[in-house]
């Protein structure tokens, strides 16, 4: 396989993926292009590789900026700005399990602590019934969201190492 046919390929496979972590296809796409670029590339670049409007790739780098997994590039004498992806995979990961937590989880715990608070009037037991799943589904939330820290605060090389060891 030549080398952009698999690039282009790669390129469409990554938007696949990253619509299962919850990124639309295009930033997903743009993503994949500048982790495979060997240097950084201006949003004309990114949009003549991708066949994408001037629009859409400014909304998709904007995003890819605020997740933390694309940096601005400024070059010296360039007026154009340049973006650049972040190459460790394993940072790229954690922080979209770190975004995806904030965006997701976070207002699910909020949702489910003012969902906690309902009055005690009425029946009472659709009420202990009612407070009781919310409860159970709080712990729930709580120890995924506790775990998901745990992930993001582990050393790479720690995690690197301990796999080593367990394929030895």
């Amino acid at each position: 396989m030549k080398l952009d046919e698999a690039k282009q390929q790669f390129i469409q496979n990554w938007g696949a993926l990253g619509t299962q972590w919850g990124i639309n296809r295009t930033m997903a796409q743009i993503h994949a292009l500048l982790l495979v670029s060997p240097d950084p590339l201006s949003a004309d670049e990114i949009m003549s590789q991708l066949q994408i409007s001037r629009g859409n790739t400014n909304m998709n780098v904007r995003d890819l900026i605020d997740w933390g997994i694309v940096e601005k590039v400024l070059k010296p004498g360039e007026r154009r700005e340049y973006f650049s992806a972040e190459k460790d995979i394993w940072k790229v990961a954690m922080r979209i399990v770190r975004e995806r937590k904030r965006r997701e989880v976070e207002p699910i715990l909020n949702a489910l602590q003012q969902l906690k608070e309902v009055e005690k009037e009425g029946n009472e037991k659709e009420v202990k019934e009612f407070t009781n799943v919310i409860t159970d589904i709080q712990k729930f939330a709580d120890q995924a969201s506790r775990g998901v820290d745990g992930l993001v605060k582990m050393d790479e090389h720690w995690f690197t190492g301990t796999l080593l060891k367990l394929f030895k």
